[in-house]
């Protein structure tokens, strides 16, 4: 059995004594002693946090190698470790879900301005409308909807 000398190309930079990683033209080559394992673009984050996540899971490296190496932070790297070991690869690729709908639709913006015409104040249009308060607040600080100003009911006292 021949022993796997870490031989590294004289422009990598080393992870630990068996990893290596190279930027060439923009993309990320990853070197196990000489042999390459793996590349991504320079700017394929997903693929770079699968497989920097894969080599520790795997065991070929410890996550603080990963964080000396490419100068990142702890926490990224523990919380795309748990990532990995929870969904596998393929979790770095999957859509992000999508936001949920607004419950401030054209139906309840045109029912929230009809009461706020009339003068009901923000507490009693969202309790109707079974709205939180700050949702309204911020429909109407964005300008989908118009508060009307109340008026002062001044007594004109004569002397």
């Amino acid at each position: 059995m021949q022993t796997l000398l870490p031989i590294f190309p004289s422009e990598s930079t080393q992870i630990n004594g068996i990893l290596s990683f190279v930027k060439r033209e923009g993309t990320i080559w990853y070197f196990h002693g000489c042999m390459p394992m793996f590349s991504h673009g320079e700017k394929d984050y997903r693929s770079f946090n699968m497989y920097t996540s894969q080599l520790v899971v795997v065991g070929q490296c410890k996550q603080v190698d990963i964080i000396k190496a490419f100068g990142v932070s702890a926490i990224s790297v523990k919380r795309h470790v748990k990532k990995f070991r929870e969904g596998g690869p393929g979790a770095f690729f999957q859509q992000r879900s999508e936001r949920k709908t607004s419950v401030l639709t054209p139906e309840v913006l045109r029912r929230a301005q009809e009461m706020l015409n009339e003068r009901k104040s923000r507490q009693e249009v969202s309790a109707e409308l079974s709205i939180k308060p700050d949702t309204l607040y911020r429909a109407i600080h964005a300008g989908k909807l118009v508060e009307l100003k109340k008026k002062l009911n001044a007594k004109v006292s004569a002397v």
